[in-house]
Formats: structure tokens, sequence, C-alpha cells
């Protein structure tokens, strides 16, 4: 009797993990975990860098910020801060994967050193040969990429 009871309490955990596994495919995510236990968004760099310094710069666990599941991690006090304020601002589009990516109907890792900011909204690509190939025609590739996007957004990376 107290197999079941066990058994019945392992499957109700699993069962209230299995929907952040899914949720995790929304967005472009670090193999692992942080010491929160969510997955890392942008690879550990600080996004507001992205918007405000030279080069993107790394954050650290020490400035960590959580955003619809995924932390962040920021260089600084200030940049979590500017962060926090205004989360939405700083985000890149389409979960972090590569605008490109999305735009052909996939999820493919977004890179930080191979990033454009448009109208006030930060892009990754995920090489510079497909940078490159973005550069070509812009508008038709955001474009066609939000035009994409609620289609593939919820779907699993494997079935796309």
């Amino acid at each position: 009797m107290i197999k079941f009871y066990v058994i019945a309490a392992m499957s109700a955990a699993l069962l209230c993990i299995v929907p952040a596994a899914f949720a995790a495919d929304e967005y472009n995510v670090s193999n692992g975990l942080t010491l929160t236990g969510k997955p890392l968004g942008m690879h550990g760099f600080d996004p507001v860098s992205m918007f405000k310094a030279e080069a993107p710069v790394i954050g650290n666990a020490e400035f960590t910020s959580e955003h619809d599941g995924v932390d962040y991690y920021f260089a600084s006090a200030e940049t979590k801060a500017a962060f926090d304020a205004n989360p939405e601002t700083m985000l890149p589009q389409f979960g972090g994967f590569c605008a490109f990516g999305v735009y052909v109907g996939k999820k493919l890792d977004g890179d930080v050193r191979f990033a454009d900011i448009v109208d006030g909204k930060l892009y990754l690509f995920v090489s510079k040969t497909i940078f490159d190939k973005y550069l070509e025609d812009r508008e038709a590739v955001i474009s066609g990429a939000f035009d994409k996007w609620p289609g593939i957004e919820a779907t699993p990376i494997a079935d796309l």
C-alpha cells in the first residue's frame, strides 16, 4: 500500500514538471539549470548589454532575474534593475532563437555575436553566414519571422 502512495506522489510531481519542460521550447535556453532551478536565457549574457555596451557582456549569477520561467544573468545591479523595470524591451525577439531560422520555420540557436537592433528590438542569429543573408533583406526576414512565430512558438524544436 505504501508503494502505491509513493508512486502516486511521484506521478503527481512529474505532472507538475512536464508543462515547464514544454514551455522551455518557447525560449532558447542553455542546457542545464541555474541555481534557482530555472533554465538560463541568452547563454548567460546580459540582455541589457546588447543595448548599452559596445559588445555583449557575460552576466553573473549574483545578478539574476527571472522572466516567464527563464533566468537571465546581468553584469551589474544597475543592468539588472534596468531589465527589471521593463524586461520586454530588453529581451530578444522570438524567445532568443535565430530570427532567420524563425523566418524559415525553424528554431535555431541565437548567438549574441550576431545580433541586430531594429526599431528598438533585439534580433539574434545563429552564425555570420546567416546574419549576412539576413542583411540582404532585413525587412522581409523580420516581417516573415513575425508572421511565422505564432505558428511555431509553442512547437517543440524536435517537431520542426
